[in-house]
């Protein structure tokens, strides 16, 4: 799946946007036992991703018990940060 952004915001307020933005989508997604990658590129050419990674080890309904449970991330791997440039 991949969706567009478009905004009205200036790159300046797409830079302070985009972290606060991917942080609340990457809150929704990690509930779910899925693995996916969120990226968001700003205008200025600023990256921001995250990743979300579904452990094999552990059996499907584990990890339904575990989207459904506390919301303390168990059976996933997550990185949250800001990509470098080259």
């Amino acid at each position: 799946m991949d969706i567009r952004f478009v905004s009205s915001l200036t790159s300046e307020d797409e830079k302070l946007f985009a972290p606060a933005l991917l942080k609340a989508v990457a809150a929704l997604l990690d509930q779910l036992p899925i693995a996916y990658t969120v990226r968001i590129e700003t205008t200025g050419a600023d990256v921001f991703q995250h990743a979300h990674a579904v452990s094999v080890e552990e059996p499907a309904k584990e990890l339904f018990e575990t989207a459904s449970g506390n919301g303390n991330g168990r059976g996933t791997s997550h990185y949250l940060g800001r990509v470098a440039h080259s």
